[in-house]
C-alpha cells in the first residue's frame, strides 16, 4: 500500500505547481474519465476561505478535495471536488479523505454543519459518514447528483 503525505493549503498558499496538479487530476477524472465537459475553473480555488487537502505519494497527487467556508456562521462548510486518482481507488483512501475533511471542519469551525453535492451513485458512501439527503436527485452537468448535509452533532455511522 502506498504511503501518503497529507497537506492542507488555503487558496493563496497554492503555488502554481500545486494548483496545476490538483486541477490536472480533477480534469482527468471529472472531465475526461467521466466524459463530462464542464467548466472546472470556477473561480473559488484561490480564495482565502477555500481550503484544499492534497494527498500525495512520493511521485504524484493521489487525491484531493476542497472546502469552501462561507462567511455566514449559520451556513455549512461545503465539501467539494472530492477526487481520487484511479490508481489509488479501492483501498479506503476515500473514507480517509472524507474523515480528514470532517476533522478539519470540526477543528477549525466547531459547530458548523458540512454540506456537499454528491454524485447520486455515491450516496451510500456519504451516508456512512453521517450525511443525509436534503432533497431529490437532480442533474448537474448531465450527471445525477443529490444535495447532502451532515449536522455538526452527527456521529459517524
Amino acid at each position: 500500500m502506498a504511503s501518503y503525505d497529507w497537506t492542507w493549503h488555503t487558496g493563496p498558499e497554492l503555488d502554481p505547481g500545486k494548483l496545476y496538479a490538483l486541477l490536472s487530476l480533477r480534469v482527468a477524472v471529472f472531465v475526461v474519465e467521466q466524459q463530462c465537459p464542464y467548466q472546472e475553473l470556477d473561480g473559488h480555488d484561490l480564495h482565502a476561505s477555500t481550503h484544499h487537502l492534497r494527498v500525495l505519494t512520493k511521485h504524484h497527487l493521489a487525491a484531493t478535495l476542497r472546502l469552501k467556508v462561507p462567511e455566514e456562521r449559520d451556513k455549512p462548510v461545503s465539501i467539494g471536488r472530492v477526487v481520487i486518482d484511479p490508481d489509488h481507488r479501492g483501498n479506503g483512501l476515500g473514507h480517509d479523505l472524507l474523515q480528514a475533511a470532517l476533522m478539519r471542519i470540526e477543528s477549525l469551525w466547531p459547530g458548523r454543519n458540512a454540506a456537499l453535492s454528491a454524485q447520486a451513485h455515491l450516496q451510500s458512501f456519504y451516508d456512512r459518514h453521517g450525511f443525509a439527503p436534503m432533497g431529490d436527485v437532480y442533474l448537474e452537468d448531465g450527471i445525477p447528483h443529490i444535495a447532502m448535509q451532515r449536522n455538526a452533532d452527527q456521529q459517524e455511522k
